[in-house]
């Protein structure tokens, strides 16, 4: 499987058919050491169309590479075919155009193929273009450099747990949450690719949720798939209504605070409120009504105080509570915060948690992604974990009471569970399709 760029031959000498054998050998030894470090047979570098084949497993591109090897199949004889008749005749023509059709697919693959490769080692993807130029320099600097170890190996991504799909449905409650999320996709070079899979809940009005999972398990895709801002092919029901078909009329029922908030420096916080008000209050309120809300939110938040100082000027926790204050006077439903406790210490974390608990306890549902949780752990109902499992999909490993989730994976601490479902080169155990496993024969009961 080999692109072969012309300048490479003249830097290896200017008998160009030497330099094809010498950079077909080099590009057969790159393949053969990245098949070995992937757990595939290196002696499969040596056979021409199955090689195409075994570089798609490791790049976790398996539907890619079949389409490939039939490519570089086909292409093989036709080559020989051109190189034997005669250049004038009408089979030459069409063949040549067969030639340049099959190469326009065999190149959209083959990149497909190596983005995937470049996801496996690890390294940017800018590696893309010396990939499409000259791809035998790629594979010996990944096939034999110690340095470039893959991320997960081909047995890793051909796991039961990656290949397990639950088939679960929650009937849809008339209060509280109900999620039953089949996908969440994205495209990736005309490729569809899975970042959350067959995740089912039921979240009851009350109840404050802490979300944990590692780096890149889709936490953030999953709360933006929650609050219809980035669809999924999920049925999403919020005190008995559908959020993705009542999305309009329901926009204002969730609260989501980002973890970088948006508001401007130059205004008073309680200008900041009086506009939040205007956007996500019913028209139906007048102005004194609006201002009343805004009032009674800033008593709640602790923000009568500073109302009249400017955005800039306020504390990091009054800011944070701020934050807060903007989505909570719309009064929803669910409140979603990303990393609310971002850069405040011990203290003021503290504080800000309970006030949330205390929003919680009105009949709200609250889901919180937060990295130090166990400071706080004690003023949550459940815990969602979401973890990659080895085809680097966000699903789920356990939903539950905290103390169910501490028997579950037999940890004390937060911080131990998603240690113990994070990768082993980021630090952890590795068992994050060990668990979802575990939790899917939970569900099933």
């Amino acid at each position: 499987m080999q692109v072969l760029n012309s300048l490479s031959y003249l830097l290896l000498g200017t008998n160009a058919s030497l330099g094809r054998c010498v950079i077909a050998a080099l590009g057969i030894a790159g393949l053969w050491g990245i098949f070995r470090k992937c757990g595939v047979e290196g002696w499969w570098a040596l056979v021409p169309v199955a090689r195409t084949y075994k570089l798609s497993v490791c790049a976790g591109r398996e539907p890619e590479g079949r389409t490939l090897s039939v490519v570089d199949g086909l292409m093989i004889p036709i080559n020989i075919a051109v190189g034997f008749l005669d250049t004038e005749s009408n089979l030459t023509l069409f063949l040549g155009i067969a030639e340049i059709l099959l190469g326009l697919i065999y190149l959209i693959y083959n990149i497909r193929v190596y983005l995937g490769l470049i996801e496996v080692f690890g390294v940017k993807k800018c590696w893309i273009l010396l990939c499409m130029a000259t791809d035998w320099i790629p594979n010996m600097i990944w096939g034999w450099l110690s340095v470039y170890q893959p991320r997960w190996t081909v047995q890793e991504i051909q796991s039961e747990a990656a290949n397990f799909f639950s088939g679960a449905h929650i009937s849809a409650m008339e209060n509280g949450l109900t999620v039953n999320l089949e996908e969440r996709t994205a495209t990736e070079f005309f490729k569809k690719k899975y970042l959350l899979r067959d995740i089912h809940m039921y979240i009851k009005p009350g109840h404050m949720v802490l979300l944990l999972g590692g780096s890149g398990a889709g936490k953030t895709t999953y709360l933006n798939a929650v609050n219809g801002y980035e669809k999924a092919k999920a049925e999403v029901v919020l005190n008995g209504r559908n959020m993705y078909r009542n999305y309009k009329e329901m926009q204002y029922e969730i609260g989501f605070v980002p973890q970088a908030d948006l508001m401007r420096g130059s205004d008073s916080v309680l200008r900041t409120l009086l506009d939040a008000a205007s956007l996500r209050l019913s028209q139906d309120f007048s102005a004194a009504d609006r201002r009343n809300r805004v009032e009674e939110v800033m008593k709640i938040f602790g923000l009568t105080p500073v109302q009249n100082n400017l955005v800039d000027k306020l504390s990091g926790g009054q800011r944070k509570r701020l934050s807060i204050a903007m989505e909570f006077i719309s009064n929803p439903s669910l409140f979603i915060l990303d990393e609310p406790d971002s850069g405040l210490d011990g203290v003021m974390a503290r504080e800000l948690f309970e006030q949330l608990r205390h929003i919680a306890d009105q009949g709200k549902i609250i889901i919180v992604i937060t990295h130090t949780p166990d400071r706080v752990i004690d003023l949550f109902d459940d815990v969602i974990v979401l973890a990659k499992d080895a085809k680097r999909t966000g699903r789920l490993a356990f939903f539950g009471p905290i103390e169910e989730a501490r028997a579950f994976f037999g940890k004390d601490r937060m911080e131990e569970i998603v240690k113990s479902i994070n990768r082993e080169e980021e630090g952890g155990e590795g068992r994050a399709d060990e668990f979802i496993l575990k939790y899917a024969e939970v569900q099933h009961g």
